[in-house]
């Protein structure tokens, strides 16, 4: 599934380096936190690579 906002891009690219072991689990906050928890490493890559180009700043509502 694509991120719908750069935000959501950003926090998923963040959980996927925790995941991977790239950066300490320790340093995730909010919504790359819970992503880490609830979604595979499959899920994150397609989400974080995302094209940016057209995502708005943050999602709507």
């Amino acid at each position: 599934m694509p991120a719908k906002s750069k935000a959501q891009q950003k926090a998923a690219g963040a959980a996927l380096a925790a995941k991977r072991g790239e950066m300490p689990k320790s340093r995730l906050q909010g919504a790359s936190k819970s992503m880490a928890k609830s979604m595979t490493e499959k899920e994150l890559d397609e989400m974080a690579s995302t094209k940016r180009k057209n995502l708005p700043e943050k999602k709507d509502g």
